[in-house]
């Protein structure tokens, strides 16, 4: 088998050729992406440098595709991963049949990602989404412009008050990784995402158990939380939700490697 030709006006193969050096598994498939983010030759040296460097393609791209979307991202901020569609797909399932003018909030929403899917399936939805980072707030603002508003800080408080007992479903992707457990991640994740996104605490539940005691102020009669857990951590997770109260259930994607909880408000819950 020989080499694929060169491309007389990219220089394909020496770009493909960098990649897999570096050990791009899909080095052909980023040699195009980064090629066509290009516009010039020293443009394109200067991004597979980057690349080479282990920085996350899509933060290089400034886009992730996301369930068909083009997500904007950027340094600082967390690439939204195949898996968490699977809370898109939860969320859609329970908002079958709900009314329109539903308020739905993406917290710990990153780039906005799972806000702007939800939203491209159901533009009935009254979308809020909040995030202690200010980079991903400044992310989520531009991929959410016209769909729905986005605040900034620390889970629940960055909402006015005027939102308590409004918001129908919370979909969230919070950090789940135990701290112990980051030193073992893939460097693009390691080194190139910010850790805010990443660490869970000592079992990687902290935000888990936050959230479940915190959402009670803010969720309407027979709310629900749809949130991303790791598979071993699930049952840990529904605990801490029961213990506030809420029914819970447990979802699985084999394809995707995914688990997420649903916890919904009882009608005893608040007695």
């Amino acid at each position: 088998m020989t080499d694929a030709p060169s491309d007389p006006r990219t220089g394909r193969s020496s770009s493909v050729a960098r990649l897999r050096a570096a050990g791009c598994v899909f080095a052909e498939d980023e040699a195009r992406l980064i090629e066509e983010a290009s516009s010039s030759p020293a443009a394109l040296d200067a991004l597979l440098r980057r690349r080479e460097a282990g920085e996350p393609l899509e933060q290089i791209l400034g886009w992730v595709d996301f369930r068909g979307l083009r997500v904007r991202v950027a340094p600082g901020v967390f690439v939204p991963r195949v898996r968490t569609g699977f809370v898109v797909d939860a969320a859609l399932s329970l908002l079958e049949g709900l009314a329109s003018g539903t308020t739905v909030l993406d917290l710990c929403c990153g780039s906005g990602a799972i806000g702007r899917a939800l939203a491209g399936e159901r533009g009935d939805l009254r979308l809020l989404a909040a995030d202690v980072s200010s980079a991903a707030v400044a992310c989520a603002r531009t991929n959410l412009d016209g769909f729905g508003e986005v605040f900034e800080g620390d889970l629940f408080s960055a909402l006015p008050d005027v939102e308590r007992r409004r918001i129908d479903v919370v979909v969230v992707n919070a950090p789940y990784v135990p701290t112990d457990a980051i030193a073992l991640m893939p460097p693009e994740a390691r080194l190139h995402e910010p850790a805010v996104s990443l660490d869970g605490g000592s079992d990687g539940l902290e935000l888990h158990r936050r959230i479940a005691r915190e959402s009670l102020d803010w969720l309407s009669a027979g709310g629900a939380v749809l949130i991303e857990s790791g598979r071993e951590q699930a049952p840990a997770s529904a605990a801490a939700f029961a213990a506030s109260g809420f029914s819970t259930r447990i979802l699985e994607d084999d394809d995707r490697d995914a688990t997420v909880v649903v916890a919904r408000l009882t009608r005893t819950t608040r007695l």
